[in-house]
């Protein structure tokens, strides 16, 4: 998806505001969400939501956004060679996604280690990985194989763990309505498949 750079100067002194959309893309999305407010029962030619397709339109293409993004390229950017055989840990990851059965949010935090083998990689690079598969439509129980898959095919280090916790609108708001639920899953490969490793990777405090 080919993306079409706005600048938007904010009246804030040395601020600006860049919003990066396809034109296109957003001009087709707005006149379906027009669409979709009349549908609701809304006048859209109030006030409020006189921009309100327009912004809904750039929203969803950035909650998207990682349709556009290679998440093995993002790994092999800063991929480097390391003696160095010990548990990496990268814990409290924000998550934010979709769900793709209702397309509500769900967010939370993702627990990420890998040992290495040869190859270690730039730290910010595995949350950079996160966010590459978590802004697209998602489960979060394929979030975190495809995670997990991603990091271990890329760098193949000795073993990839995974723990990943999060709450879903879509049960909080809607349908069985409960509030303070957590969904949380976890993936592993490798080294982590051995007891006591598992065991090491579960004993540190995730909050």
């Amino acid at each position: 998806m080919a993306k079409t750079r706005k600048e938007k100067p904010l009246k804030t002194a040395g601020y600006k505001k860049i919003d990066s959309y396809n034109e296109k893309i957003t001009g087709a999305l707005a006149q379906k969400y027009k669409v979709i407010l009349q549908d609701i029962g809304e006048d859209i030619s109030r006030e409020g939501l006189l921009k309100t397709p327009e912004r809904v339109a750039k929203a969803i293409q950035f909650l998207t956004h990682g349709y556009d993004l290679d998440p093995k390229a993002i790994l092999e950017s800063a991929k480097f060679r390391e003696d160095y055989k010990q548990m990496v840990i990268v814990k409290d990851i924000e998550v934010y996604s979709l769900c793709e059965h209702h397309m509500l949010p769900f967010f939370g935090k993702a627990h990420v280690a890998y040992i290495p083998d040869q190859y270690i990689v730039g730290l910010s690079k595995i949350p950079r990985v996160v966010d590459a598969f978590a802004r697209r439509l998602q489960v979060q129980e394929r979030l975190t194989t495809e995670i997990l898959d991603c990091i271990q095919e890329t760098l193949k280090p000795l073993g990839v763990a995974i723990v990943m916790e999060a709450k879903h609108l879509c049960m909080q708001m809607r349908g069985v309505q409960k509030q303070n639920s957590i969904t949380t899953t976890s993936a592993f490969t490798g080294e982590f498949e051995n007891d006591r490793t598992r065991s090491e990777f579960f004993a540190v405090d995730f909050g």
